[in-house]
């Protein structure tokens, strides 16, 4: 190999390992300690935005030039309801009042609104075009935001709640033929369980009236016993009788001494 194939073989060499650290090196991104760049905002409201001022293009007007139609790119506008009254300037024309106008109608990134007079913000006499932008500002609009936010957030809560319940539900009916399996081996425990006690308490009463029955013939022939001794123990009572020919004479009936001789047949 000559000298040129040298050069080029070590420059190729000294590329490939710069590349081999420039890709080997992972470029991660430094969060913070949590991993979390910023609070959960589930309201999307920031509160650096200025929500009451946006900005709008004229996109049709009718024949007296006084209702005009807005396109706006903030769909903020969907807040607004017929008779919020709205102030605007036109874009790059500086003047000291606002003019005023009123809401008419709301579409999705449209609305339409009714000016009385362009005077405070447009030259008198002069045609107001077509797809001028106007600078809008409404107080109305702000506090509307922010109501639609709070009641924002209620409803994520209650989209929680929905989804807790029906993630119950799911793993519920997801385990039922687990849950079913368990709930009849425990009950068939619990049965077979009381089959065992219901069989030993009728054991013991077997046991028992066996029991009995031996005592009860034990019994008996005690008491036999007893009723003999009790017969062969017995004192009897001795009472002497005493005949008429005694009594006759105790009373004082008179009677012969001697008892009459008994009458031949």
């Amino acid at each position: 190999m000559n000298v040129k194939g040298q050069n080029l073989f070590l420059f190729i060499l000294l590329l490939s390992s710069l590349f081999a650290n420039a890709y080997g090196n992972l470029t991660l991104p430094n969060l913070p300690p949590d991993n979390i760049l910023d609070k959960p905002n589930h309201s999307f409201i920031d509160p650096n935005v200025n929500y009451e001022e946006f900005m709008g293009r004229v996109t049709d007007k009718d024949d007296s030039g006084r209702v005009l139609k807005i396109k706006v790119e903030n769909n903020n506008t969907k807040f607004f309801k017929a008779g919020d009254v709205v102030y605007f300037r036109v874009n790059n024309h500086k003047t000291l009042d606002p003019c005023r106008a009123t809401v008419r109608n709301v579409e999705n990134f449209y609305f339409t609104l009714y000016v009385q007079d362009f005077r405070y913000c447009w030259s008198k006499g002069q045609y107001f075009p077509r797809g001028v932008q106007l600078n809008f500002s409404s107080k109305i609009l702000g506090q509307r935001v922010f109501e639609a936010s709070k009641y924002r957030e209620i409803l994520l809560l209650r989209k929680d709640g929905f989804l807790n319940q029906l993630n119950n539900i799911n793993n519920f009916l997801w385990n039922y033929n687990q849950q079913k399996i368990k709930t009849a081996a425990e009950y068939d425990e619990e049965i077979n369980s009381l089959k065992r006690k219901k069989q030993l308490a009728i054991d013991n009463l077997l046991q028992t009236k066996q029991e009995n029955l031996m005592l009860q013939v034990e019994l008996q022939k005690k008491l036999d016993s007893l009723d003999e001794s009790l017969k062969h123990y017995r004192v009897e009572r001795q009472e002497y009788l005493v005949d008429r020919w005694d009594m006759d004479h105790e009373s004082g009936v008179k009677f012969p001494q001697r008892p009459m001789k008994l009458k031949k047949p």
